[in-house]
C-alpha cells in the first residue's frame, strides 16, 4: 500500500479539496475496472465490495451495457438533451414501463429531476410541499437523503447536516424502526403528536423513508412496520415518500426495495443504479394525481443525459425481463448473511451483530473503531469495504448484484481474515 504523501498521491492531496473521504480509506491511484475488480496504476488488484456506493449494481464496465454505450455514441446519438424528447429517452421510458412499472402495476409518472439522489430527493419534497400546502416533512433517526440543503434536512446525521452551515428547518425526526429495541409501540410517539393539538408539530405534507438505512448503519425495516407507516400516512394525509437510491434498481431483491412489504409508495426517488453503467442520472416518480408541476417549475441543465438513458435501457432489457437477477441476488445474499454469521461465531470476541436484506449486508461492532480497522486492514489484502452508521460502526458490505458466488466466497475470506487479524 502506497504511502499517502507518495508522488503518485502528491497532485490530489496539494490540489484537491480537503473534502475527499474515500480516497483517504483506499489511498491507491486506480486506473482500470471490470466486474467486480478494480486495478490500480501498478498492477494491484482489488475486489470491489463497495460498488460505486451501490451506482454500480451491475459491476465495472459492464460488457453489454458498454457495447449498448459505444454503438450510441459513434453513431453520434445525443449526448445532451435537457428535457427534449430524443430516442434515447423514448426506448428508456418504454422498457421502464414494459419491464418494470407495469408488471408490477405501478401508476407512476416518471420525472427526471437532475442526475443525482439529492436532486430527486429535492424534486420529491417540493412536489409534496405543493400537493399538500404544508411545509414539515417527517424523516428517521439515522436517515440519509443527500447533502444539498432540503435533503439534509432529512438527513438524521449530525456530522452532515453540521456542514450546512445554517439552521436545516422544515424536517422532524422520528423514531425508525426498532429504534427502542421493541420496547415502544411502533409509532406510539408519531401518532401521538399528529393527534395532540398542543404537541407543536406542525401538520406534515410527507414522510420520506428508506427501507433499508444504508449509511444510517444497515438498519432494515419490517415489513409490517412499512405497512403501518403507509397505513398511517393515509389516515393523516400525509403523502409517503420512499427514498429507493441505494437499495433500489434491485439491491434487496425486487427491483424497489418496498415490494417485499405490498406498499406502493406515494412518491419514490431512485438514482445510483438506475442508468446501469455508473452514468449520473435520477428519477422522481410519484402518483399520476400528483403530478401538479408547471412546466418548467422544477428543472435542472442536466436531467437529459442520453447515454445514461441507453445504458438504463440495455440494463432494464438485459436483468429485469426475467426475473432472474431477483432470484439470484437473493440466493448470493443468503450466501453472504451465512458466512458474515460464521465469521461473528468464530471471533465471539468481536460482539458483532449481522443484519441486511439481499446483497447490503452490516457487521457491527460494540467497538466504534473496530470497523474502520477492519475495513484498513481489508483494504491491504485486497478487498474495498467501507463503514456505515453515525459512528462509523459497521462494516457495510456491498458487492454488485453481478458478483459470482466464488467471488463472494473470496471477499468474505479477506473479511475474516480482516476480522481476525484486527482483534
Amino acid at each position: 500500500m502506497k504511502p499517502t504523501n507518495s508522488p503518485a498521491m502528491s497532485i490530489f492531496e496539494s490540489l484537491e479539496s480537503e473534502v475527499r473521504s474515500y480516497c483517504r480509506g483506499w489511498p491507491a491511484v486506480f486506473d482500470r475496472a471490470q466486474g467486480v475488480r478494480l486495478t490500480d496504476e501498478d498492477g494491484h488488484s482489488y475486489l470491489d465490495f463497495f460498488a460505486g456506493a451501490g451506482s454500480l449494481n451491475y459491476g465495472h464496465n459492464n460488457p453489454v451495457l458498454k457495447r449498448a454505450l459505444i454503438d450510441y455514441i459513434e453513431r453520434d446519438g445525443i449526448t445532451h438533451g435537457l428535457d427534449m424528447a430524443t430516442t434515447a429517452k423514448r426506448a428508456f421510458l418504454e422498457t421502464f414501463e414494459n419491464v418494470i412499472l407495469r408488471p408490477r402495476d405501478l401508476p407512476y409518472k416518471v420525472m427526471f429531476p437532475g442526475p443525482t439522489g439529492t436532486n430527486a430527493v429535492e424534486s420529491a419534497l417540493k412536489l409534496a410541499r405543493k400537493v399538500k400546502g404544508r411545509e414539515s416533512v417527517v424523516s428517521f433517526t439515522n436517515a440519509f437523503h443527500g447533502m444539498s440543503l432540503g435533503s439534509l434536512a432529512v438527513t438524521g446525521n449530525a456530522f452532515k447536516r453540521a456542514g450546512a452551515g445554517i439552521p436545516l428547518v422544515h424536517g422532524t425526526p422520528m423514531p425508525f424502526d426498532n429504534y427502542f429495541d421493541g420496547q415502544v409501540p411502533d409509532f406510539l410517539w408519531f401518532e401521538r403528536l399528529l393527534e395532540d393539538q398542543g404537541s407543536g408539530l406542525n401538520k406534515p405534507a410527507a414522510v420520506i423513508v428508506e427501507t433499508v438505512q444504508g449509511e444510517g448503519g444497515i438498519n432494515v425495516a419490517r415489513a409490517e412496520w412499512l405497512r403501518a407507516l403507509q397505513d398511517l400516512c393515509h389516515r393523516q394525509d400525509m403523502l409517503l415518500i420512499v427514498d429507493d437510491i441505494q437499495m433500489g434498481c434491485g439491491r434487496t431483491g425486487g427491483f424497489f426495495s418496498f415490494e417485499e412489504a405490498g406498499i406502493v409508495p406515494d412518491i419514490v426517488t431512485l438514482s445510483k443504479s438506475i442508468s446501469g453503467y455508473g452514468l449520473p442520472m435520477s428519477l422522481c416518480l410519484f402518483k399520476g394525481e400528483l403530478d401538479v408541476w408547471e412546466p418548467g417549475e422544477h428543472n435542472g441543465t442536466f436531467r437529459g443525459n442520453n447515454p445514461a438513458f441507453v445504458t438504463a435501457a440495455a440494463t432494464l432489457d438485459a436483468y429485469w425481463a426475467d426475473g432472474q437477477m431477483e432470484k439470484q441476488t437473493l440466493a448470493r445474499g443468503e450466501q453472504v448473511e451465512q458466512t458474515l454469521l460464521a465469521i461473528g461465531e468464530e471471533h465471539p470476541q468481536t460482539e458483532a451483530r449481522i443484519r441486511g436484506r439481499g446483497l447490503v449486508w452490516g457487521m457491527q461492532f460494540s467497538d466504534p473503531s473496530r470497523a474502520g480497522a477492519v475495513c484498513r486492514r481489508a483494504f491491504e489484502l485486497g478487498l474495498l469495504l467501507e463503514t456505515s452508521g453515525p459512528e462509523s460502526e459497521v462494516v457495510k458490505v456491498l458487492p454488485p448484484l453481478t458478483v459470482s458466488s466464488e467471488e463472494i466466497e473470496e471477499g468474505l475470506r479477506i473479511l475474516a481474515r480482516a476480522v481476525q487479524e484486527t482483534g
